[in-house]
Order: C-alpha cells, then structure tokens, then sequence
C-alpha cells in the first residue's frame, strides 16, 4: 500500500479496470487528489489534476507530486458490456459453491477490514471524509460483517425440516449477475455491501463513481479480490469498472445478462430508474433520499436526545441517514433548543484529518441560502448558524463550509408545507418543529396521536428516532409508526447495531418495493424444495 503523502520516488497508487479477473485499460484516467490540499492550495491541487488527466504519465514529476493520491482507470464502452459478461460467465461456478465457504467471505472481509483500516481511514480522508466520519464508515461495515450478523444471514438463506418421511428446504437462491451503483458521497462502504451479493452466490460487477473512485477501487480490489481467490471463486465473479453514470446504467438496463441493479441516489432519478428496470425485467434495489425524523418526548434524557441531534451536522448533512427534522414536546421544546445550541457550538469546521472535526465543505451552497430564506419568510425562526464559514470557523461569503444551521417552526400543521422539512436538504439544516397550543390542548394521548400521523405521512423512510422515558409511549410507537427501515429508541440515530439494518426504507427512499434493506437477501430470492422417499404421489396429493 503506498502512503497517502507519496515521498518523490513512492510509486503512484493506480487501478485499471477489473474485468474477468484481469487489468484493463481504458479511455483515460481519473486523479485523486487529497483533500486537505484542495483546502490548502485549490489552484494548485486542481491544475495537477488537470494537467494529470490530459498526459496521464504515472512517472512524470505532476504524479509524483504529494498532494496526489492515485488514479483509477476510466471503463471504455464496450469493456461495460465485457464486465457484465464476464460476471455471467462466472455465475454458475460461484453459486455452486457451498453456502458456508461463500458465507465465510463476509467474516475474512472484515478481518481484512480490521487489518488494515488505518489504510483504508487515510484513502477516505484524502477523499474528503473527516477521519471521525470515516470512523463512522467503518464501523458500518465492521457491523454488517459482524459474526453475529453473518450468523443471522446465514439462516436466513437455508433452513431444513422434516415432515412426513420428506426433507424439506427454505432456501434463498441467487438472482445471478448483480450490478452496484454506490453513491459519490460514500462510495467505498456502499460498494462494500457488493460483498453481501456475493455471499448470497451472486456475480457482481461494481461502478466507482468518476469523481471519487480510489476508495472504492481499494476496497475491492485490495481487500476482496483476494479472498475471492483463497475462495477459489472463478474468473469474472467480481468486476470492477470507473465510468460516467448514465452511460454505464444505460448499458446495464439494456444489457440481457445483468438480473439486479443496486442504485444509490436522489428520488426522483431513482424512481424513473425503478420503472425502466421493470420494465426490462431487472430487479431494482433502490436506496434513494432520506428526510429522517427525530421525536423528543416531554420525559426525554434531553443531553442525550441533543447529542442524537447534532448527529445531524455529520458530513455537514451529506448523508442520507442523519436526522433531519426534530419534534419536540412543547412542554420542553426551549429546554431541548438551548442543549442544541450549545452542543452546536462545539462542531467545527477543519482540515479532514483533524480527529475532532465533522463537517465537510460543502458545494452548491446557493440551495442552502434558498431552502433557508424560504423557511424564515413562511414563520420559522433562525436559533443558530446561517452563515459561510473559512476552514478557521470565521463568517467569510466565500467560505466553503456552512455553519450547523438550526429553525424553529412552530406548528406540525404548518411544518409540513416547508421544503425543509418535506424533503431532504443535504445540508448542515435542521428544522425543530414544536407542535402548537391547538395541537397539544387535547391532552398528551391525542398529542402523540398526531406526532405519530406526522411521522408516518413523511413521503421518505429511512430511519427514524424516538427519545423518551415512557414504556408505554415506545410501546405506542414500535406498533404504530409504520414509516421507515428502522425506527431507534433513546440510541444514536445514524449508529449501527448487529442484526439490524444499515440501509433501505419505505415510500421515496426505496420506492415500491422499498423496506429495510439487506443486500444478501435482496439479491436473492426464496425457494422451496421437498425430497421425498417412497412417497406415492397419488396419496401424497391429498396430504393434510
């Protein structure tokens, strides 16, 4: 592994194509350059890039420079189609593998994982995740890989009984070539989840997103192309390819080979995407937008439910699973305003291996000011930030980072008609919504009534959180609020637990067929087999 701060004579960390278990080359490259320096020094970190991307010489003096990173191989058009078809070429001898050893994937991934995470941390902070982010990312994956979660997995995909002198089997069956398309805003633990669609006997091909593709490339090639071999895994079970998005899903929807298409993106996109999928028979495992709720009731741990709050401000909200609205009981909604404040305080912007920093630069800052001027023009009331920030946290107009920015707004009623609260923003903007008299004068039951409808009609459904004291009040909304992959309880919000899942939900966030999302079983169907000995069919027809 070369160091993410090359020295002059370090060699440049470069990935071609995978396709069929060989390197290929494509069209051109594309250069990653670190972060930090694009903070630094923009002009400089940019022209390298450039330069680097029309004379891609891996021995010139402009490679060798430190604010370089790697480069990774830019797919031509007819290597996509080679991909897929090596993918299917390989499907049959891969799923032939017993599940067991295919299960064991997931366990030496993430030993890999643990191995040589200090690797992995520096690649996503060169890509713009502070490292406390990216320490977030990893212990995604190190809990979906968790023994006790590839334990429940494996259950899930093969269960036996007997019956009647018959031996009968639940079992899960792959779907055959799978595709992924990991987000830019976290592509490395994305394209990860590819492992779980292998353990399930998949083939799978993998798209690095153009703009940020090292991390990705790492993974898969580095950590899990390996294991495939010690697996003894036949050529083609795993590709890896970097091009534009549209012109490789576009191949990937025509192409007759490929069976299931993971796609990472906004909900608009992704529904249209969900439609040409069906129609051309492919399954689409959609995890689109988020817009999660956060509930405060009035007997709340009010530090720790201010603490689940900020989770917010993460990737200065460029994440899909943070929250991003909060309703609060009005009996201690000022309470909760001013521990959410001062925790807010705290959170600063920095340079991304700064182990304390969270937020990260943010562009296309423009909707931001939008989203917020239409919010206080229709009533809701500006608590804290609202301003561009420099990397030093002073108010700048060209800072490139937002200041956590927090609303009041009063009344569920009205709330619902705000962009910031209908939709996800992906900003650093979270609007705290305090019910109003009218809403809270028939007493708390019907309060919680209405809280509980306002969750529920969210048009997304990723996650939600509830912070409360009451048994009867999470009784009351572990039965009832039916919106969302996950509902989390007096818990982090955007923190992942064994069993449970990281990903997928209802409504705009998974489309039609959306609900909690495990990759392993998503990309992988049911079937029953009975085996029977000495049975007469005639009488075996009529069995009760």
């Amino acid at each position: 592994m070369v160091g993410i701060i090359a020295p002059p004579e370090a060699k440049l960390l470069s990935y071609p194509s995978y396709i069929g278990d060989k390197d290929v080359e494509g069209a051109g490259w594309v250069y990653t350059v670190s972060s930090k320096s694009l903070l630094e020094d923009v002009f400089t970190s940019v022209s390298l890039k450039r330069a680097l991307e029309q004379d891609p010489d891996p021995d010139s003096p402009a490679a060798r420079h430190p604010y370089v990173v790697g480069r990774c191989a830019v797919v031509e058009g007819a290597d996509i189609d080679a991909a897929t078809e090596a993918a299917a070429r390989a499907v049959r001898g891969w799923a032939a593998v017993p599940l067991a050893d295919r299960i064991r994937l997931g366990r030496m991934f993430r030993e890999q994982l643990l191995l040589r995470q200090d690797e992995l941390l520096d690649i996503l902070v060169a890509e713009a995740h502070p490292r406390k982010l990216a320490r977030w990312e990893l212990t995604c994956l190190l809990q979906v890989f968790s023994d006790a979660s590839i334990s429940w997995y494996e259950q899930q995909m093969h269960t036996e009984f007997e019956y009647a002198g018959r031996r009968l089997i639940v079992r899960r069956q792959p779907d055959g070539v799978v595709c992924v398309n990991p987000p830019q805003n976290a592509p490395a633990p994305s394209s990860a989840l590819a492992v779980l669609a292998l353990m399930a006997g998949n083939a799978v091909v993998v798209r690095a997103p153009r703009s940020i593709a090292l991390s990705t490339m790492y993974i898969l090639r580095e950590l899990v192309v390996p294991l495939l071999a010690q697996l003894g895994a036949p050529a083609g079970t795993l590709n890896v390819i970097c091009g534009k998005p549209r012109q490789i899903l576009d191949r990937w929807l025509e192409h007759p080979l490929v069976d299931d298409i993971l796609y990472f993106g906004g909900s608009q996109e992704g529904l249209r995407f969900e439609q040409d999928c069906v129609a051309r028979g492919k399954k689409p495992i959609l995890e689109l937008a988020g817009n999660d709720g956060l509930v405060v009731w009035k007997d709340a741990d009010l530090d720790q439910a201010a603490e689940a709050i900020t989770e917010c401000f993460f990737g200065s909200g460029q994440i899909c699973m943070v929250p991003n609205y909060v309703v609060v009981h009005p009996d201690v909604a000022d309470g909760l305003l001013a521990r959410v404040r001062e925790q807010v305080a705290a959170i600063r912007p920095g340079l991304p291996d700064d182990e304390e920093v969270l937020l990260s630069p943010v562009r296309r800052s423009e909707k931001f000011f939008a989203l917020l001027e239409s919010a206080t023009a229709n009533g809701a009331a500006l608590v804290t930030g609202g301003r561009r920030v420099e990397l030093d946290g002073t108010p700048s107009q060209t800072g490139v980072f937002l200041e956590p920015t927090v609303l009041r707004v009063d009344g569920l009623t009205k709330a619902r008609a705000l962009d910031v609260v209908r939709h996800e923003t992906f900003f650093p903007l979270l609007p705290v919504i305090v019910p109003g008299p009218a809403e809270a004068a028939d007493g708390d039951e019907a309060l919680l009534d209405t809280v509980i409808e306002f969750v529920n009609a969210n048009e997304y459904g990723l996650r939600n959180s509830l912070w409360t004291g009451s048994a009867e009040v999470i009784e009351r909304c572990i039965v009832e609020i039916r919106n969302g992959g996950l509902l989390k309880i007096n818990d982090s919000h955007i923190g992942f637990l064994p069993y449970l899942p990281s990903h997928g939900g209802t409504g705009l966030t998974g489309g039609a067929f959306g609900e909690a999302n495990y990759p392993i079983l998503k990309t992988s169907h049911l079937q029953g087999v009975s085996i029977g000995a000495g049975t007469t069919p005639r009488t075996a027809a009529f069995e009760v």
